[in-house]
């Protein structure tokens, strides 16, 4: 071949190349049409500048196979909150859960209680944690793992005229880990989903306090 249809040849594979390339860019914004987001707003958007205790119930059959869920669920919803609205700049300040815990420890009436909690750490606002069903293990195979957390929130306002609600319920929660199907149980996974699902957990309810996107 000579060097001029080699050239013509080159200039051939460039162009096939370019249209290509072209090509790809005319579909991209196609594809990008796909991925919408959504903006959601907060169920309730009163924290800004309050300070707020986290306070987490659980029935005598969930404590005694989990003992330490009650704080364990109270600190990863407390630091959830904390980060998202540190960041968002709103001066939020959450109590520290292992103080809730140390009071709870010694006036155990508390526990289902928002507002002596509330007065006790000089609260404006204490979110209530009724969690209804809480499991790792599969119930049908317990040879196999997935995280589910089912739970009543509410925000009770413990500075509010007595004539004003004081009572605020918002959606409960149905929190899954992993989403689709269970795995298969070891001692190390055991620790993963139950940690994961508190994560989870925890962002699921934050998420009702602060503005969020979405995937649709």
């Amino acid at each position: 071949m000579g060097r001029a249809a080699q050239r013509c040849a080159a200039r051939l594979v460039l162009f096939g190349l370019l249209s290509l390339v072209g090509a790809c860019n005319l579909l991209t914004p196609i594809v990008f049409l796909g991925e919408h987001k959504k903006r959601v707003h907060p169920e309730f958007d009163k924290l800004p500048g309050k300070q707020v205790a986290v306070l987490v119930w659980t029935d005598a059959s969930t404590q005694f196979d989990y003992q330490f869920a009650r704080i364990e669920l109270a600190t990863y919803l407390a630091d959830k909150l904390q980060t998202e609205l540190s960041q968002r700049d709103q001066g939020t300040v959450l109590v520290d859960p292992r103080d809730v815990d140390d009071f709870l420890q010694s006036h155990p009436e508390a526990q289902v209680d928002p507002y002596q909690v509330g007065r006790q750490f000089d609260a404006d606002y204490v979110i209530f944690i009724e969690v209804l069903r809480m499991q790792i293990r599969d119930p049908d195979q317990p040879q196999f793992l997935r995280g589910r957390i089912e739970a009543s929130v509410s925000v009770h306002d413990i500075r509010t005229d007595p004539d004003l609600p004081q009572r605020y319920e918002l959606t409960p929660v149905a929190c899954f880990y992993p989403d689709d199907q269970a795995v298969l149980h070891t001692a190390t996974n055991s620790t993963l989903i139950r940690e994961a699902t508190y994560r989870k957990f925890a962002e699921v309810v934050a998420r009702k306090f602060y503005e969020h996107l979405v995937d649709l």
